[in-house]
């Protein structure tokens, strides 16, 4: 698996990155999107919404193979953001933009970026990210308890289990989410009302906050953005089982 993880990235350095930052020398400039909305509440249909409305989208795949969700976790920031990867595209849909309070890091960075935040019921939220990973700790089990506020969990299974081995990066699953409503609902929660609280607070014409569930919300993030977008038109990807 990290091998061809390492051989993707080469291919796409030697052959595709170059291409692309052509492209860009001729291309017109849009201002950066960001969606900060949290897993489970349609960020790959937000990046195939920006991809069909011609942004060139950096998806989740993007974030593991340019490790930008290690060098959050790390504090490594310049790492994400001055590299020409990074600068190729404008519009990024997935992990790391929607971890805690990064929005703000990247909003001071970028700040005539564009930021998008769906949101949805609570529990709909947590009988998804069950559904996910059967009720496993879905991605890097580490990574994971920083964002959910799980560490002092983390921490103790480290000390006290021997058989317990987190990877420092990878895809591992290690822990359960099962039983545990009350305390990832808060945390869901708590997110949203921090990002728009925020924004709201410093600069409110940069974020649009929409209900996954509305099926006007297309045409709104399109007004948003300044673009007009068909009443007909609809995405729905990585749909739950």
């Amino acid at each position: 698996m990290i091998r061809n993880i390492q051989l993707r990235r080469k291919i796409r350095n030697l052959v595709w990155w170059p291409a692309h930052l052509i492209y860009l020398m001729f291309a017109g400039r849009r201002k950066r999107v960001f969606c900060i909305s949290m897993q489970r509440t349609g960020t790959t249909s937000v990046g195939e919404f920006l991809k069909d409305q011609g942004y060139r989208v950096a998806r989740e795949s993007d974030g593991v193979l340019y490790k930008w969700n290690y060098y959050w976790q790390k504090g490594k920031y310049n790492k994400i953001f001055k590299t020409l990867v990074f600068r190729a595209f404008n519009a990024y849909e997935d992990a790391p933009w929607w971890f805690p309070g990064f929005y703000k890091e990247v909003h001071q960075r970028f700040p005539d970026a564009k930021f998008i935040l769906l949101y949805r019921d609570t529990d709909q939220w947590f009988d998804s990210m069950i559904k996910l990973k059967g009720g496993k700790t879905p991605g890097n089990t580490r990574r994971h308890c920083m964002i959910y506020d799980r560490m002092d969990e983390f921490n103790e299974r480290v000390r006290s289990d021997p058989y317990f081995k987190p990877s420092d990066n990878e895809k591992d699953e290690l822990m359960s989410m099962k039983g545990m409503r009350e305390h990832y609902t808060r945390v869901y929660k708590d997110h949203v009302e921090n990002v728009i609280r925020y924004f709201k607070k410093n600069h409110p014409e940069a974020l649009i906050a929409v209900d996954l569930n509305d099926p006007e919300k297309w045409v709104k993030i399109g007004a948003f953005l300044g673009i007009s977008v068909p009443d007909e038109y609809d995405v729905h990807a990585n749909k739950s089982g």
